[in-house]
């Protein structure tokens, strides 16, 4: 693949190392968006890297106003949900949940030993926030790939090289898992209104500029504004690194734990229809998983 070939390049705007932090219930995860470094990077609420094992987890938990991304890295997690939803995702699976006017569900580790994923948060426009929740799973096997040049992409969402992913984004998004052998390089479109950023999974890659100075893994790339990423893979060892990239809504957002609205007295209802098991959350009265 040739140098860059945008007339803007993205170049990396901010790079940090998120700190772990304890989640649910005995899990640890970095957040790369969803703190103080990085609030919200519309339309992206949230970004963990988590890491679970048994029995810690995620135990039963509402949601409403956007979507969650679940993607393996490694293990796997079993997710129970009120409407009798369930099953297990595992290394390379991945579950996009539209959380919608209301779900309740846990997510909980699937076996003994060490759990990893990336769970994502895409917020949903004002005229998307209360729809019906619905599913989209891809077992790993189904994911399309490509390879070019040393270069691997897994689509999990969007498009890249050539193969669509069967996802549909109801917030425009991108979602690529790419890998690099040592040596080799990539340069991937991106559209210009869109935010976008990267998390360097393993191996460390030279973002936007080839003198860069290389970003190391568990470390989040913001790339600022232009029509595409380039990433070289200097080192001798493999690259792996994600690339999201979404539509922003250009809504305010006004979240309370894992409820996400445009209001603060949408909150409010939303806080209400949860405590009387209404308005999208009628079966969580008699609801527990196990």
């Amino acid at each position: 693949m040739s140098e860059t070939s945008f007339a803007r390049p993205r170049l990396v705007t901010k790079k940090f190392l998120p700190k772990h932090q304890r989640e649910g219930d005995g899990a640890v995860v970095r957040r790369c968006i969803g703190r103080s470094e990085l609030k919200t990077l519309d339309p992206f609420l949230m970004m963990d890297d988590f890491t679970v094992s048994p029995p810690a987890g995620f135990p039963d938990h509402p949601h409403r106003g956007f979507e969650t991304v679940t993607y393996m890295l490694q293990g796997g997690i079993t997710h129970q949900d009120f409407a009798g939803h369930k099953g297990t995702i595992h290394t390379g699976d991945v579950q996009w949940m539209t959380a919608g006017r209301g779900i309740i569900h846990s997510e909980m580790p699937a076996g003994e030993g060490v759990h990893k994923g990336l769970q994502l948060w895409i917020n949903l426009s004002s005229q998307d926030k209360m729809i019906e929740p619905r599913y989209q799973e891809l077992l790993s096997k189904d994911i399309p790939s490509a390879e070019e040049d040393g270069v691997e992409v897994r689509v999990i969402a969007g498009e890249s090289m050539g193969v669509q992913s069967p996802v549909y984004t109801r917030t425009p998004a991108i979602y690529l898992d790419f890998s690099l052998r040592p040596s080799t390089q990539v340069h991937h479109h991106i559209p210009e209104s869109w935010n976008a950023f990267a998390y360097v999974i393993e191996g460390e890659g030279v973002f936007g500029y080839q003198n860069n100075s290389p970003i190391p893994p568990n470390h989040m790339a913001v790339l600022g504004p232009g029509d595409g990423l380039s990433v070289w893979n200097r080192s001798s060892k493999p690259l792996r690194f994600v690339l999201i990239a979404g539509q922003p809504l250009n809504e305010p957002v006004v979240q309370y734990g894992p409820f996400v609205m445009n209001t603060q007295a949408e909150i409010d209802q939303t806080i209400e229809d949860y405590h009387y098991s209404k308005n999208g959350f009628e079966m969580a009265k008699h609801w527990r998983s196990h």
